[in-house]
């Protein structure tokens, strides 16, 4: 998984708003669970997510990148912060929501990996408590490959983005970033980046003995299906033990 040592302090620049997001996870919360008064986030980055909900609960991130976590710290300074690999971690508490956005888990190359996850969401959710997620499709990361990659200008610098297809349904994410120095002079950093294309039906699928399908969205409001770009996905745990 990456760790964006190297992209940490460009990420927000990069991304842009993120409020768009944090409105479609208060929207979800506002109709499953308005009590809700904890929150985890999975991958949570550079803290965009977490500084906007920290004002509506207490909230908790787990990361494996230190370099993005000390950007959290500033962005989301009442957060519970915790550097680890959120396959394999143990907070020794429950909580009402748990999230993971921006295609965070397709960043886990293996279904095994997915499953991991999944048994750590289980175990940190109170029973009747929401795990929200979004995932890249499989028709969006083979249309990556198809395509010729793109390059975009942010600030002074620059962004170039290639992808290739790897064994597995992977996609190689190879991203550099072009900092701008002085005059023509750049500095370059890079990151490569596997993302697993999992179909929709095993996603659901892998939750379904546990977590009680509540909404699942394309990012344009279409109909969901493993060709649309993007799937929001929202899931009640039904409780017990888990697997």
């Amino acid at each position: 998984m990456a760790t964006y040592a190297n992209f940490a302090r460009f990420y927000d620049q990069i991304m842009g708003d993120r409020s768009e997001e944090v409105e479609r996870i208060r929207g979800y919360i506002k109709r499953y669970l308005p009590g809700a008064g904890s929150l985890l986030e999975l991958g949570c980055g550079t803290g965009a997510l977490l500084g906007p909900l920290a004002g509506d609960m207490p909230v908790t991130g787990v990361d494996r990148s230190a370099e993005m976590l000390a950007i959290a710290a500033k962005q989301a300074p009442t957060a519970r912060l915790v550097e680890s690999d959120m396959t394999a971690f143990s907070l020794g508490t429950r909580f009402d929501v748990v999230i993971c956005f921006f295609d965070t888990l397709n960043h886990l190359p293996r279904f095994d990996l997915w499953h991991e996850l999944f048994r750590r969401v289980r175990e940190h959710l109170v029973e009747g408590g929401l795990f929200l997620f979004d995932v890249n499709t499989t028709g969006r990361l083979r249309g990556l490959c198809r395509g010729t990659g793109y390059v975009e200008d942010f600030g002074e610098h620059t962004l170039v983005m290639t992808f290739a297809a790897a064994p597995g349904e992977v996609t190689i994410w190879d991203t550099r970033i072009f900092e701008r120095l002085d005059g023509d002079l750049h500095r370059l950093h890079r990151e490569v980046t596997p993302e697993l294309a999992v179909p929709l039906a095993m996603i659901r699928a892998s939750l379904d003995p546990d977590f009680e399908l509540l909404d699942e969205a394309d990012i344009d409001g279409g109909t969901v299906s493993d060709e649309v770009e993007r799937v929001y996905f929202a899931y009640r745990h039904r409780g017990g033990s888990g697997g």
